[in-house]
C-alpha cells in the first residue's frame, strides 16, 4: 500500500505541465528519383547523466514533399528545473517497416533543449538542419503550446456517513487519502485530508489540488480514495476504499458521487456485509490558473544574474586548494555552479546578456574593496554575452583581482533589486545566483536586503561550495520561516539555498552532479514567478505572434 506520509501535491513529482509540440519542414533535400522525398521526423530525449540518447517518438511519413507539416505530435512533461536536451533527426523513408535505420536516407538533424522551444517569441523556434557535408539540409519549425487540462485547479469538498467504528473506546478519527493510477498498475498518493476526531459522520474541509496531480491530465484515469482511522502510533486501520475518477468527480454533488466504503477482507468473509460507510462529494468547482508557461509564451523574460564570492577564505586561486583553483583539466565548483544554473535559465533570455559581478576583493590599481564590481570590468556595463562570457570574465577577474573580504551580499542584492524596481509590470522576471564559500558578513543588513526585494519580481538562488557550515544561510530560506527585518516579513519566499556538496556525484561524474544542483535550485523559480505576478493581478500577455524574421531566429539560435 502506498505510504501516507506527509508530502505536497503541489510540488510532487508529477510535471509542471505537457508541452505539445508540433514540427514542420522547409526546403528538405531531394532524395528520391522520380519523385520528392518522403519525410518522417524522429525525436529523441537525452538522458541526464548518461548523456545517452533515447527515441521517444516519431511523426507520420508524409509522402512526396520537401515542406511537410507533420500533424502527429510530441507531447512532453516539462520541468523547467532540469534542462531538457532534444535531437530531432529528419529522414526520407522508403519503406512503411518500422525499423527505419534500414530502410532510409538521412535528411538532416538539429539539437535543442525544450526551454529554447518554449522560451523563444510565440514558441515558435526555427532551426537549420545540418550533419550532410557540403548540403544544404533545409529548416525545421518547433512550435509549443501547452496542452490546457494541465493548467485546472479543482476545490472539493467530502463527508461521510456511518464509517464503521474502529475506536475501542470512541468511534473513529477518519481521514481520507487520494491516490493517482499509474500506467503500470500502481498508484502514487496525491492528497490527503484532515483528520476528524471521534466521528463517524466526518465532514473534512475544502482542499485545493492542481488536477495533473490527481489524473495527470487523463480524467478518466482511476482515482483511488482510501478511508482510514487514525491512530497516535501511525498504524492507522484500514476502514475501507472507493473508486472514482477526475471526470466523475468533476460532475459535482450528484447521486454519481455518492460512494460506497468497501473493505475488501470483510467483503469476502462477511455474507451480510454491505459496506463500511459512504463519501459522499458536497462540493466541487474547478478554476483554470495561469502557469508558469503562460507568461513565458507571453513574452516574459528572465534576466540572470550572477555574484560570486571573490573573499580571501577561498584560497589562492593559483593553488589545486583553492575553491577558485583553474584546472585546465576540469572546471572548478564555482564554474560548475554557473554553468548548471545559467544553461538552463539562458533558454529564457532572448538576448543571451548576462550581468556578472563579484564581491569581496581588492580591485586594482588602488587596492579598493568592492562588495559589487562588474567582472568584464566595464563599470558601465556589467554584460557578459551567453554564460560562456560569464565563465570567461570570471577567469579574467581570478588573474586581476586581489581575493579579500569581508562576505557581504546586500551591495549585490540592493544592485539587482535596483533594476527589478524599474520593470514591474510582468515583462521581465529577475533571478540572482550568488555563489559562495562562507558566512555572510553583513546578516543584517542582507535580510532587509531580502525583505525588500521580496515585494519586487526577483528571485535569489545562493549556493554554497566548500566545507564551510552554512547554517546560517537557512535563516532566509523561507521555506518554513519567512525573512524578517526590523519587524517587517517577505511578503514572499524568494530564496533558495543548498550546499553543492550534497549534489556531487560520487564517481566524479561532473554532469550529473551539475544536474543535480540545478534541478534542486531552480524548482522553486515558476512558483516564485507566479506567487509575485498573482499577487500584483498580473496576467500573462498574449502569446507572441509567431511569425519571426531572420534576424530574430538567428539571435535565438545563438
Amino acid at each position: 500500500m502506498a505510504s501516507i506520509g506527509e508530502f505536497d501535491p503541489l510540488h510532487s513529482t508529477v510535471p509542471a505541465t505537457k508541452i505539445e509540440v508540433t514540427v514542420s519542414c522547409r526546403n528538405l533535400l531531394d532524395m528520391d528519383t522520380f519523385s520528392k522525398s518522403d519525410p518522417v521526423v524522429v525525436l529523441y530525449v537525452q538522458g541526464i547523466g548518461t548523456k545517452e540518447w533515447r527515441e521517444f517518438g516519431r511523426t507520420e511519413v508524409i509522402d512526396n514533399t520537401l515542406s511537410p507539416d507533420f500533424v502527429r505530435k510530441f507531447v512532453l512533461d516539462f520541468f523547467f528545473e532540469e534542462k531538457q536536451n532534444l535531437r530531432f533527426d529528419v529522414y526520407n523513408v522508403d519503406t512503411r517497416s518500422s525499423n527505419i535505420s534500414k530502410h532510409k536516407d538521412f535528411l538532416g538533424q538539429t539539437f535543442c533543449t525544450l526551454g529554447e522551444i518554449i522560451g523563444s517569441a510565440g514558441g515558435r523556434l526555427e532551426r537549420t538542419l545540418s550533419g550532410i557535408p557540403g548540403k544544404k539540409c533545409g529548416n525545421i519549425i518547433f512550435n509549443a503550446e501547452e496542452l490546457s487540462n494541465c493548467r485546472d485547479i479543482a476545490t472539493m469538498q467530502f463527508c461521510a456517513n456511518k464509517l464503521d467504528k474502529k475506536d475501542f473506546f470512541g468511534k473513529s478519527d477518519p481521514f481520507l487519502v487520494f491516490y493517482r493510477s499509474n500506467e503500470d498498475g500502481t498508484f502514487t498518493i496525491c492528497h490527503k485530508t484532515e483528520v476528524i476526531k471521534n466521528t463517524l459522520n466526518p465532514v473534512w474541509q475544502q482542499f485545493t489540488i492542481p488536477v495533473r496531480a490527481l489524473c495527470n491530465g487523463d480524467y478518466d484515469r482511476t482515482v483511488k480514495v482510501d478511508v482510514y482511522d487514525w491512530d497516535r502510533d501511525g498504524s492507522h486501520d484500514f476502514i475501507g476504499e472507493f473508486t472514482t475518477s477526475y471526470r466523475e468527480i468533476s460532475r459535482g454533488q450528484s447521486q454519481f458521487n455518492v460512494y460506497e466504503v468497501l473493505h475488501p477482507k470483510k467483503k469476502g468473509k462477511k455474507k451480510k456485509y454491505v459496506n463500511s460507510g459512504t463519501v459522499t462529494l458536497l462540493s466541487f468547482k474547478v478554476e483554470s490558473e495561469y502557469t508558469f508557461v503562460d507568461y513565458i509564451r507571453g513574452g516574459t523574460q528572465l534576466n540572470f544574474t550572477v555574484a560570486i564570492d571573490f573573499t580571501a577564505s577561498n584560497g589562492n586561486p593559483s593553488q589545486p586548494t583553492s575553491l577558485h583553483y583553474m584546472n585546465p583539466y576540469q572546471m572548478n565548483m564555482y564554474a560548475m555552479a554557473l554553468k548548471a544554473v545559467g544553461e538552463i535559465i539562458q533558454d529564457y533570455d532572448s538576448d543571451k546578456l548576462f550581468p556578472a559581478y563579484g564581491f569581496g576583493a581588492k580591485l586594482p590599481p588602488d587596492g579598493k574593496i568592492s562588495h559589487a564590481f562588474p567582472l568584464n570590468c566595464n563599470s558601465e556595463d556589467a554584460n557578459c554575452v551567453g554564460i560562456e562570457g560569464v565563465l570567461e570574465a570570471y577567469f579574467q577577474s581570478l588573474r586581476t583581482v586581489q581575493l579579500y573580504g569581508p562576505t557581504n551580499f546586500a551591495p549585490v542584492i540592493n544592485q539587482v533589486a535596483r533594476l527589478a524596481e524599474e520593470v514591474t509590470d510582468g515583462s521581465q522576471y529577475f533571478v540572482l545566483l550568488m555563489i559562495t564559500d562562507g558566512v555572510i558578513s553583513d546578516m543584517v543588513q542582507t535580510k532587509e536586503a531580502v525583505v525588500n526585494a521580496a515585494a519586487l519580481p526577483m528571485s535569489i538562488i545562493i549556493v554554497g561550495v566548500g566545507p564551510a557550515e552554512f547554517d546560517a544561510m537557512e535563516e532566509l530560506d523561507g521555506d518554513e520561516v519567512r525573512v524578517s527585518s526590523r519587524g517587517r516579513y517577505a511578503e514572499r519566499d524568494i530564496v533558495q539555498f543548498v550546499p553543492f556538496r550534497d549534489y556531487i556525484d560520487r564517481s566524479g561524474n561532473q554532469v550529473l552532479s551539475m544536474a543535480r544542483l540545478a534541478k534542486d535550485v531552480l524548482a522553486e523559480i515558476p512558483d516564485q514567478l507566479l506567487s509575485f505576478m498573482k499577487s500584483r493581478d498580473i496576467e500573462p500577455r498574449p502569446a507572441l505572434p509567431n511569425t519571426t524574421n531572420k534576424c530574430q531566429a538567428l539571435n535565438m539560435c545563438i
